[in-house]
């Protein structure tokens, strides 16, 4: 163990802060410190930030406040040591991350923080939507849309690119329904085989689909596939 001020600091206190936090990253990867720890870099533990967003909403979804407090801690452990490693190299600290997501939470909400009218949601997320695009300097609906991570789950993915592009192509239920159609009747006509872009088409098309009545595909698959482990609950 490390004799020195900041590793007694730590061990003479019984409750900690985000400011102790940040300190225990800086001694895990300085002199010294945990080997495995000092290895990593952001690649090796890029799976990890994933994995503790799900159990954070694992939580959320079974109504677990312990939990929650418990995964919400994970999540901002890799915060902090996705930031240790750029501090070390002189490239931002936590105080840095914090000022910038102040800066972008005022500049969009001038709602609150200016003179701009948002009497309700959709507004508030029109004005978003629209100073994001200038931030980032997304002129054209290509920039727009590829500005949707390729990462983000495909499924998710869809329906953000499908949200986004709602104003530029025909989103009434029924031309929605006929797209369905089309790509069904398709797929009946050649039921020996079936290709990744009409199957890609029609995951697609039932995104746009459930945009039009304001459901997340992603939830409502999630949630069906749930309910149908359910019914082998018996078997």
């Amino acid at each position: 163990m490390l004799n020195n001020d900041k590793v007694q600091k730590l061990l003479s206190k019984t409750e900690y802060n985000f400011n102790d936090l940040c300190l225990i990253l800086e001694i895990l990867r300085g002199e010294g410190g945990c080997p495995w720890d000092a290895e990593q870099t952001h690649q090796s533990i890029r799976k990890n930030f994933i994995e503790e967003t799900y159990e954070v909403l694992e939580a959320i979804d079974n109504n677990d406040t312990k939990l929650l407090r418990e995964e919400l801690g994970d999540v901002m452990l890799q915060v902090v040591f996705h930031t240790q490693m750029e501090k070390e190299l002189g490239n931002f600290d936590i105080d840095d991350v914090a000022n910038d997501v102040c800066v972008k939470l005022i500049h969009r909400h001038p709602h609150i923080f200016g003179n701009v009218k948002a009497g309700t949601s959709e507004e508030v997320l029109n004005n978003w939507e629209a100073i994001k695009n200038e931030e980032k300097k997304r002129e054209t609906m290509y920039d727009r849309l590829s500005s949707v991570p390729p990462m983000t789950p495909a499924l998710m993915r869809a329906a953000k690119v499908s949200k986004k592009s709602e104003k530029f192509k025909n989103t009434s239920t029924d031309h929605i329904l006929a797209e369905l159609k089309d790509t069904l009747d398709d797929i009946s006509q050649n039921k020996e085989s079936l290709g990744e872009e009409t199957l890609g088409k029609l995951l697609f098309t039932m995104s746009t689909l459930s945009s039009k009545y304001n459901l997340d595909p992603e939830e409502a698959l999630f949630k069906y596939t749930n309910s149908f482990i359910e019914g082998f609950s018996n078997e």
